[in-house]
């Protein structure tokens, strides 16, 4: 393997950043480093923890311009919609530094009398956060940010498709005043990534990415006791009940599937819709998403940009080929967005109906600009093809009936249930998934339980 990182630029092809992967030495450097400073770390009032990664949001927010534009580059999102990253990273790090005083404050316990006693909330010591390229602040902030004011020291690995992402961390938490040694982040090969994984200094990774990737971080993992937690994408339903705003279901739902290029791990890939208001919402949707205008993400009118690599459209593509043959009707024309051109990360969006779970496009995570579209009679019905999947990260339901939506909802096998939004993360609330969607929690006043571990303080204080 080369000792060179290169990222490839889904936007022309071209080289965007070249970087050397961390060697040997400097892998077991920065390990030893985050030991070390982990132990200071974890004495260091949560006010001045707070004071350091708000200065460093603060950094993010003043670099705002100049972040969107590497992520179009690095990943091919338009740049009418890139700076909503560091939008999205500040909500969620202000959340989660503004809760962290409560969420990890000593639980106390009856009255003993004799006795002092309580629990404590003590840090893991090391965390190491694999990261991925797709919402590559959004996704790795959930972890870095409560893992510093929880009081662990970070080792961040950010993708090989978006490495100034960790750069810029390193930049910002620097600039904020963070000790040596408490944030760092390598360059690394998978060899490397599992190599860290192992290494003793770890005491918790946060892996973001596919299915096999986390089956590589539990293996790596096995047998070291250590807390490990994975978000791994999904295969997101909707259903469209038959009391429905249709209005609001086709645009939000069409922007759910489609925005990032449909690369979202939340993202809604089929929708189910009452027969009632089928017709007319599948007709809303091939409308809408027919006007989706697909070129250059570096140019300010192009709402729909390429997928990440050429490799990326062509699975999708294949996808949908393979459903067409099978019976399923394509509701775009792709020959009407110049863009569009099989061999390249250029994809125009799909809409499929007619489709059914045999086929791929409806059970295998696509990650790409294409949605499927079937019709029910029930809400038994919807709720069984809901449940018909290996994922359970997000679902959602459009309804003007806010108790049959939780009634609902609560025979959905999903870590998130929505009624009428979808492909969002609140901070104040636990970001979960269930079955291949992973397991763990990050965000909300839940999250730290998984960054911290409970040491109890049992004293006698009378003989």
């Amino acid at each position: 393997m080369s000792d060179t990182l290169k990222t490839v630029s889904p936007v022309d092809g071209s080289i965007y950043v070249e970087r050397s992967y961390a060697t040997e030495a400097s892998i077991s450097m920065a390990l030893g480093k985050a030991r070390k400073a982990q132990a200071i770390w974890q004495q260091t009032p949560i006010e001045e923890r707070a004071a350091i990664c708000n200065r460093a949001v603060d950094g993010f927010v003043e670099s705002k311009q100049g972040i969107a534009e590497e992520i179009s580059w690095m990943m091919g999102r338009p740049v009418g919609s890139a700076p909503g990253e560091v939008g999205g990273l500040e909500e969620r790090a202000r959340h989660m530094i503004n809760v962290a005083e409560n969420a990890l404050s000593d639980i106390s316990v009856p009255d003993k009398e004799g006795f002092i006693r309580f629990i404590r909330r003590v840090p893991l010591g090391v965390t190491f956060i694999v990261a991925p390229w797709n919402f590559p602040y959004l996704t790795s902030v959930n972890a870095i940010v409560p893992a510093l004011m929880a009081g662990n020291a970070v080792i961040l690995k950010h993708s090989a498709q978006t490495p100034l992402c960790a750069e810029r961390y390193a930049e910002m938490f620097e600039k904020a005043g963070m000790p040596e040694g408490v944030f760092q982040y390598l360059h690394l090969t998978h060899a490397d990534t599992e190599r860290v994984i192992k290494a003793p200094e770890i005491d918790f990774v946060g892996f973001t990415g596919s299915v096999s990737g986390g089956v590589m971080v539990e293996q790596a993992a096995a047998g070291r006791f250590i807390g490990v937690g994975l978000e791994l994408g999904g295969k997101d339903p909707a259903y469209v009940r038959s009391d429905a705003d249709l209005a609001h279901a086709v645009e939000n739902l069409v922007d759910g599937a489609f925005f990032n290029s449909g690369q979202s791990c939340c993202g809604i890939e089929r929708i189910y819709v009452h027969d009632s208001l089928y017709d007319d919402f599948v007709s809303g949707c091939a409308t809408l998403v027919s006007q989706f205008r697909l070129g250059s993400p570096i140019d300010a009118d192009t709402n729909l940009g390429p997928v990440v690599k050429t490799s990326a459209a062509e699975f999708v593509r294949g996808q949908v080929n393979e459903a067409v043959s099978q019976g399923a009707s394509a509701l775009v024309d792709a020959s009407s967005f110049a863009a569009d051109a099989p061999g390249s990360p250029y994809l125009a969006p799909q809409v499929l109906v007619d489709v059914d779970h045999s086929m791929r496009v409806m059970s295998e995570e696509s990650f790409g600009p294409v949605v499927g579209i079937m019709k029910v009679g029930s809400d038994e019905e919807a709720i069984s093809l809901m449940n018909d999947s290996d994922y359970g990260l997000t679902a959602a339901i459009w309804s003007n009936d806010a108790d049959a939506a939780i009634s609902i909802g609560d025979r959905i096998d999903t870590g998130t249930w929505f009624m009428n939004r979808c492909d969002y993360l609140d901070p104040a609330l636990a970001w979960t998934g269930v079955k291949d969607s992973g397991r763990g929690c990050t965000l909300s006043s839940l999250g730290y339980e998984h960054l911290t571990r409970p040491k109890s303080f049992h004293l006698r204080t009378t003989l």
